[in-house]
């Protein structure tokens, strides 16, 4: 990692630090707040141990930062109280639920939308990376990626809210009444990731010369030959 990219990095993590401090300070509910970070402090940690052997592009790490910033927003009020609409009304003088005819707090909504959409770059840099997954596969597995991400997540959600039950699991859940709220983040979280990879798609389609190429090798039959038991008698066979 270049000096430069390097100290990219540490202004990020600088600013990142001063919000986090920030809207440490007195959240709405404080036990909600550390549930909430307790996987920002994960995905800080996975960052932090693996930037000398995979440092990631400044766009990558400028997407990740924007997300952790909206999710602090949401950890500091819990995500169904964020009081954007009071935030709004005070600028323009009118509601953004009038607006945009909303008639609950959709501050988790957007944020579910952002994950698919800030996330699922940074997620086909690993498997370009790494993977060393071209053409198709490295949107196609990028974005399937996010959104089993999502509903492990929404999982995770349901199992917090029925081990710690009370007002703690219902404010980490924050589904406001609505049954199918799992359902529609999911939904949401998707579509980011799908507008995330079809713009980096026709980015690359502009740029990249042998985009076509690249495309219809991914898709070509590597392997002719059948796998599953053919491919265990062979290993057996091999092992004996």
């Amino acid at each position: 990692m270049s000096i430069s990219h390097h100290r990219y990095l540490l202004v990020l993590a600088a600013l990142f630090f001063l919000v986090w401090t920030a809207l440490a300070i007195a959240p709405l509910y404080r036990e909600d707040w550390a549930l909430e970070n307790a996987l920002v402090l994960a995905g800080v940690l996975v960052i932090a141990t693996t930037y000398k052997r995979l440092p990631m592009s400044r766009v990558s790490y400028t997407l990740i930062f924007l997300f952790l910033c909206l999710h602090e927003v949401g950890a500091h009020y819990t995500y169904a109280e964020v009081p954007y609409d009071q935030w709004f009304l005070s600028l323009t003088g009118g509601t953004l639920n009038e607006i945009l005819g909303w008639e609950r707090n959709n501050f988790d909504r957007v944020i579910h939308f952002c994950y698919g959409l800030l996330l699922a770059y940074p997620v086909r840099e690993v498997f370009l990376r790494v993977g060393n997954v071209r053409g198709f596969w490295g949107y196609f597995l990028s974005l399937v990626l996010t959104m089993a991400t999502s509903m492990m997540f929404e999982l995770f959600e349901w199992g917090a809210a029925e081990l710690f039950g009370g007002d703690l699991g219902m404010a980490y859940l924050g589904i406001q009444g609505d049954v199918w709220d799992g359902h529609k983040d999911m939904a949401l979280a998707s579509l980011g990731a799908l507008v995330a990879m079809s713009l980096t798609a026709l980015l690359n389609l502009y740029l990249q010369r042998d985009f076509a190429l690249e495309w219809t090798e991914s898709l070509r039959v590597k392997r002719p030959e059948p796998l599953g038991e053919d491919e265990i008698a062979r290993l057996w066979r091999k092992r004996r």
